[in-house]
């Protein structure tokens, strides 16, 4: 079989689903060790034994719903090829606008670029595979970075992200929220939450389906975790430090009115490249 008759076959395969033909290029690309360009500039290329039964098993796998980001074990993320797992939740492109706003902010906060100030430091709560620590770390290479994580598993995969990027910047801890942070603190703290309704039909819908609840959904109609993270935050901010969350895409205002009645101030909503609300952030005074 060749590549282009693979390609072929397999869209065919995966017909009906969100994206058949991207899905079949990313993953034979991954078979082959190779880029996408390659699949392009080689359609005659015939594949091994090997690497059709390969191709056979990850459509069979896209066929009954697993995300392309575990079936080839990665993820792209910012500037980042992030390794992902079962254990956490595959980075979107809807948290680069988190990321987006908070290396905006960090990089107009004087201690930030001012050689002589202490170096900015970044919390990242939730952190799973690391994606926003190390996107930040990446951009802010004077920052100290740490993610966090009550799984064992998430802040291993974080740091082996940290050293597959080579990035030097962030180390990654076990913690519950703020349970081992006692006695730090930070300038920014930005975080992922789960923030979906545990009722929410949303969650027997497409990649979701295959993704650790415990990273998706949160009581109070999502907000549980929010409203804790928001309670404790002042104990490990800096004086004008920075709070900031992605979040369902109904739930701006909510968020907006828990920061504004805990004492932040200069509090936004921001919307995601959907034109949805996602993003709020607020600085404590």
């Amino acid at each position: 079989m060749r590549i282009d008759q693979a390609l072929a076959w397999a869209v065919k395969q995966l017909e009906g689903g969100e994206s058949p033909s991207v899905d079949a290029k990313v993953m034979l690309a991954d078979i082959l060790g190779k880029s996408q360009t390659y699949l392009f500039t080689w359609p005659d290329k015939t594949l091994t034994p090997s690497q059709i039964a390969q191709f056979e098993d990850a459509i069979e796998r896209r066929k009954a719903g697993e995300p392309v980001a575990y079936i080839i074990g990665k993820r792209d993320f910012w500037t980042l090829s992030l390794f992902t797992s079962s254990h956490t939740l595959i980075p979107r492109p809807d948290t680069e606008v988190l990321v987006e706003h908070v290396i905006n902010w960090a990089t107009g906060n004087v201690s930030a670029n001012t050689p002589n100030k202490p170096p900015l430091s970044i919390c990242d709560l939730g952190t799973g595979t690391g994606a926003i620590a190390l996107a930040l770390a990446s951009e802010l290479p004077q920052a100290s970075v740490i993610g966090v994580d009550f799984l064992s598993d998430a802040v291993a995969l974080a740091k082996r992200n940290a050293n597959s990027n080579k990035i030097e910047n962030a180390r990654f801890m076990q913690s519950d929220w703020f349970s081992a942070l006692r006695g730090h603190t930070f300038d920014i703290i930005v975080s992922n939450p789960p923030y979906i309704d545990e009722t929410s039909p949303y969650l027997n819908e497409g990649d979701v389906r295959f993704e650790p609840k415990s990273a998706l959904t949160s009581g109070d109609s999502g907000l549980s975790d929010i409203k804790h993270i928001i309670s404790h935050a002042s104990t490990y901010l800096n004086s004008n430090g920075l709070l900031a969350f992605e979040h369902g895409f109904d739930q701006g205002d909510a968020v907006k009115a828990l920061l504004q009645t805990s004492g932040f101030v200069n509090v936004k909503t921001i919307k995601d490249y959907g034109n949805n609300d996602r993003v709020t952030l607020g600085q404590w005074p």
